[in-house]
């Protein structure tokens, strides 16, 4: 490996670290998705690997195919801009209707905090029924992975694109690599952390809200990327 293919590759682990941890829309939507819907440690894991997998594979897809085709870097940057503007508004829209959602599931409950009307509370519910086996199949996970794939790794083209023009492709991609594990470390370690670290916090007094306030908090990270380009 020569030393310049060294150092970008060094470069890429870093400022896929910093993109992670300054982006809360990186892990902020499964930390309170994982807390209002009771997800395990492992259901989390597994969807936020998921989600981050599906969110660098599309900046690395978008990259690959630019360079094949020789698209120049400003016009695939104004495609992950683009992409990154949509991202933002879906997450705003998502949350904002969670929250709705969430409140007017509180309205369908009684006195003592519990809902009633179970007919209405399953089909409420964000899940469907598969035709076949009648199971029922969350939908909020598939939204999230939906949300990330249309989420860019603003980072990632520079990256890949700069090593594919003069390492080749071999260097592009232990750029690309190294970029994907160090985001999706980063995400897992941070959503895993707080998922921990809020088992220990007392929350019974506010559990009832927890709908409402996993959808107002994704709507406000969603608001926090687009307006203050976080």
């Amino acid at each position: 490996m020569s030393p310049e293919l060294t150092l970008l590759t060094m470069n890429a682990a870093a400022v896929a670290f910093i993109h992670t941890v300054i982006g809360p829309d990186h892990y902020v939507p499964f930390i309170v998705m994982a807390k209002a819907r009771g997800w395990s440690l492992a259901k989390t894991a597994a969807i936020t690997f998921v989600c981050g997998l599906g969110h660098v594979a599309s900046s690395v897809l978008l990259g690959m195919v630019g360079y094949a085709i020789g698209a120049n870097l400003e016009r695939l940057e104004w495609i992950e801009s683009s992409r990154g503007t949509l991202a933002a508004w879906a997450l705003i829209t998502f949350g904002a209707l969670y929250a709705a959602w969430g409140l007017w599931r509180l309205g369908r409950k009684g006195p003592d905090g519990h809902t009633h009307d179970h007919l209405i509370r399953i089909h409420a519910s964000d899940h469907v029924h598969n035709p076949k086996t009648g199971a029922e199949v969350s939908l909020t996970p598939w939204i999230l992975f939906a949300i990330f794939v249309f989420g860019p790794c603003e980072p990632l083209i520079p990256l890949f694109i700069y090593p594919a023009a003069t390492s080749g492709w071999a260097g592009a991609w232990l750029v690309a690599v190294t970029f994907s594990v160090i985001t999706i470390g980063a995400m897992m370690a941070i959503v895993l952390g707080a998922q921990l670290g809020l088992k220990w916090l007392p929350t019974d007094r506010i559990a009832r809200y927890s709908h409402v306030l996993a959808g107002g908090t994704i709507a406000l990270t969603g608001g926090a990327i687009q307006f203050l380009g976080l």
